[in-house]
């Protein structure tokens, strides 16, 4: 056995509302019961300082990706970096690869890098073959998709399913009585591609339909101006609340009757995890990685990307039949615990972490959050 437990560094992009940032957290909150020392680095950490476990070290460098600041900020994170370096540098996204590779090449430390959605148009993703020990690709389809766009072989990708922490069966909201108002709501960055316009459509199509609802966008991000906009065109402005700074979606998660991701592209949807472990029914655009968690009329239901009127008839469907809601939410919730909890992700990822450092020791068990 080791006498001192090998250091994993996360080096992640600013935290946010988003499922790269929900992946971290997950890490941060699981990996140190896994006899690690585990640090994390980031350009704003503002969002998780109160989450963060007291053995888990959370340093912060801002205007590192800034155009002024940043190659000075890089240099002053590599001097105090390299005091304690790490033995293995977890790169979380592509948002920070070229970063994380620098620092990485700097200490002369192997790193391995969480890929979560596919390549834009004219992306290039090149690994450095000497440090890089593998990438990880959150869905099948992401990783097919870097085999077809980068030279990557095939056993350079490992596919780790994001996972999350599934509540106990008492903590799931139960179904609210037939006086009561539905919720439906969406969350993520406020970002073009995460598509809420056609969320905000839909909702304005639902409503002329005469149903009461309420509609619900828990995040923040740059189209978050335009999208209050919209809202306030479509003249739906009194129905849809705008819950922005949220480090957890758990919260208005809660809140919710039904789950929708309106993405226009999509790695894998980590963010529909969350509800859907809580047995919230999920709608979602067949884009991406999403049929490898939403099995259509089983586990939630699909829809075209910017389609609004699709969605909206969704959304009356499982309205004018809670007990099919109900259904779908439950064997979500089934679903997400069986495939994509956080014990399966941390117990594969700690296997790829002790392989690549050739460390042989039993694993301990995980907290009961993950597993329950």
């Amino acid at each position: 056995m080791a006498e001192t437990n090998p250091h994993i560094m996360l080096f992640a992009g600013p935290f946010q509302l988003r499922g790269t940032s929900s992946y971290t957290l997950r890490l941060m909150e699981h990996l140190p019961d896994q006899n690690f020392d585990v640090a994390v680095v980031s350009s704003d950490t503002d969002m998780i300082r109160s989450l963060a476990r007291a053995d888990v070290q959370v340093r912060e460098f801002r205007r590192l990706r800034t155009p002024l600041w940043g190659r000075a900020v890089r240099y002053l994170m590599l001097k105090e970096i390299e005091v304690a370096p790490p033995d293995l540098l977890h790169v979380q996204s592509r948002t920070v690869w070229q970063d994380g590779r620098w620092l990485a090449r700097r200490l002369q430390r192997p790193y391995v890098i969480t890929v979560h959605d596919h390549l834009h148009k004219h992306e290039t993703f090149r690994i450095d073959p000497r440090w890089c020990r593998k990438v990880i690709a959150v869905s099948e389809s992401v990783k097919a998709n870097l085999l077809d766009r980068t030279s990557l072989r095939s056993e350079q990708v490992i596919v780790i399913h994001t996972g999350v922490n599934i509540p106990q069966e008492e903590a799931v909201v139960p179904a609210r009585g037939a006086d009561h108002v539905p919720v439906v709501g969406t969350a993520g960055p406020l970002e073009a591609v995460k598509g809420f316009p056609f969320f905000l459509g839909a909702a304005h199509q639902v409503l002329a339909a005469g149903r009461d609802v309420e509609f619900l966008i828990a995040g923040a991000g740059p189209e978050e101006f335009n999208l209050r906009r919209l809202a306030r065109e479509l003249e739906i402005a009194e129905k849809v609340t705008f819950v922005p700074n949220l480090a957890e979606l758990t919260e208005s998660v809660e809140a919710m009757d039904i789950f929708c991701l309106p993405s226009l592209q999509q790695g894998l949807g980590t963010i529909m995890l969350e509800p859907m472990a809580m047995g919230k029914p999920v709608i979602a655009t067949h884009v991406g990685g999403v049929e490898s968690v939403v099995d259509d009329g089983v586990t939630g239901l699909m829809v075209p990307p910017s389609n609004s009127e699709a969605l909206a008839g969704r959304i009356l469907e499982l309205i004018d039949d809670p007990a099919r809601a109900r259904a779908l939410g439950s064997a979500a919730r089934a679903r997400v615990r069986e495939e994509f909890n956080a014990e399966k992700m941390i117990r594969q990822t700690v296997k790829l972490y002790r392989d690549l450092l050739g460390v042989d020791e039993p694993l301990p068990e995980l907290a009961a959050s993950a597993v329950s």
